[in-house]
Parts: C-alpha cells; sequence; structure tokens
C-alpha cells in the first residue's frame, strides 16, 4: 500500500473508482431462478397427496421463507454491530492475553457442533425464536471478529503514518483510513457469516423457532420426497442469493484498486 493510496483514503484527492459489477454477477440469480422454476414446472406434474398439499402451498412457504430469512437477517445485523466494534478494539489492543481470552470464547460457537449450541441453549434456557436467535449469532460471531481484526491490522503501517503526518487523530486515521482499506476483509467475513446462519437456522426447527427446517424434517418424518426436495432446494436457493447480495455489496463498497 503506498502512500498515494493513504492520501485517496483521507480524502486528499479524489477516492479511486467503486468496482463495476460485471455480467457475470448475474449468473447466480439466473441460475436460482432457473432451478426455481424447474421445481415449480415438477411440484405441477406430480400428484401430491393431501399431507402433502398442506405444506407445499403459498401460505405455508412464505411463512417458512420469512422465518428463515428473519432469523438469518436479524442474527447477521447483531453479529455486525458487536463484532466489528470489538474488532477493531482488539485491533487497538497490544495485550495477547486479551486477545486470545476474546478469540478463544468467540470460537467456542465454531468449535461447537450448531446443533449442539442451540440444543444447549434449547436446555438451560428456553425454545424459541430468541434462542434460535442467540445460537446464530454466537455460532456466525467469529468470522466477523476475526476478520475486522485481520482487516485493521493488514494496513500498512506506512499508511497510518503518513495519515499521522497530515494532521489526523487517532479516530479520524481509523475512519477515513483504515476502516476503508479494511472494507473487502470485513465483508468477506459477513458474507460468510450470512451463509453461516442460513445453515444453521434449518435447525431451528428443533427447538419450535420455525424455518424452512420444519419443512426438512416433517419429509423426512413422514416419508414426503417432494416435501423434503422443496425445503433443501429453498434453503440452498437462498443461501446463494444472500451470498450473492453480499458479493454485490462488496463489489460496491470496495474502491477499485485496494
Amino acid at each position: 500500500m503506498t502512500v498515494t493510496t493513504a492520501t485517496q483514503a483521507v480524502g486528499v484527492v479524489p477516492p479511486p473508482p467503486r468496482r463495476r459489477i460485471t455480467g457475470r454477477r448475474f449468473v447466480t440469480p439466473l441460475v436460482v431462478l432457473g432451478v426455481l422454476a424447474l421445481m415449480l414446472l415438477w411440484l405441477s406434474l406430480i400428484e401430491l397427496d393431501s399431507i402433502e398439499q398442506r405444506t407445499l402451498n403459498w401460505d405455508y412457504l412464505l411463512k417458512r421463507v420469512g422465518e428463515h430469512l428473519s432469523l438469518t437477517v436479524v442474527a447477521s445485523a447483531i453479529v455486525a454491530i458487536t463484532a466489528i466494534p470489538l474488532g477493531i478494539l482488539l485491533a487497538r489492543t497490544r495485550s495477547a492475553v486479551v486477545r486470545g481470552i476474546v478469540l478463544g470464547i468467540a470460537n467456542i460457537g465454531q468449535a461447537t457442533p450448531a446443533v449442539g449450541v442451540i440444543i444447549l441453549l434449547a436446555i438451560v434456557w428456553t425454545t424459541g425464536y430468541t434462542t434460535a436467535l442467540v445460537a446464530l449469532v454466537v455460532y456466525a460471531f467469529l468470522p466477523v471478529l476475526r476478520n475486522t481484526l485481520i482487516g485493521i491490522e493488514q494496513v500498512d503501517p506506512n499508511v497510518r503514518e503518513a495519515a499521522r503526518g497530515m494532521g489526523m487523530t487517532g479516530n479520524q486515521v481509523l475512519v477515513r483510513v483504515e476502516l476503508p482499506l479494511a472494507v473487502p476483509v470485513i465483508l468477506a467475513g459477513l458474507r460468510t457469516a450470512l451463509v453461516f446462519a442460513v445453515g444453521v437456522a434449518t435447525i431451528a426447527t428443533f427447538i419450535n423457532a420455525g424455518g424452512l427446517g420444519d419443512m426438512i424434517v416433517n419429509g423426512l418424518k413422514l416419508q414426503r420426497f417432494p416435501v423434503t426436495v422443496v425445503g433443501a432446494v429453498l434453503v440452498a436457493s437462498i443461501a446463494l442469493l444472500i451470498d450473492w447480495v453480499a458479493g454485490i455489496a462488496e463489489d460496491l463498497l470496495t474502491p477499485k484498486g485496494v
């Protein structure tokens, strides 16, 4: 990273243009739409029994998709507003002990199987939406925290010195230099956390928190193949679309050349 980059980041000269969204970025949503269309066509060609009809209808599907998205988006938002500031504070501290303790605690969610985290919280606390939300936050916390820490620390010390030489305070260096340069790494962590949350939200059904996991589990228990397939395809589609949206945001927010 050069001193010129530092001056661009702090606003002395116009910042570099943002990355353009290329046509290949639209491959993912087109593929997802194609798969969903094929799934709807397949459902229209097979005969559903009464149990399958009670599940495979628009009211039920929209409710489960809404519950799944609610768990995913709210948990990811909580992770973002807590893990990013904590990562910045860890980057500021020089104590290896403090870093080790915080990262060790945050790693508990990743080291423990997701279903174990959810069931354990349900046993010691209660079942339902709130417990599933807390479990998702615990599970998705580490990628954002670690990437924020890495993103801040990877900024070239010469860039910081150049900004301080211009008379900037520590907070100004953080906001106008370090964070803009760390954006790609931080967004990569958020992107990972979002995809994690989509997958883990599926097992929230075991503690009565709703979501598309209800469809998958019911389909397996009742041996209804169409129900299981639709639930799995919807979860995979949501994960792909959320990852696609996060990728678009990453392209828009990352300056060209960073």
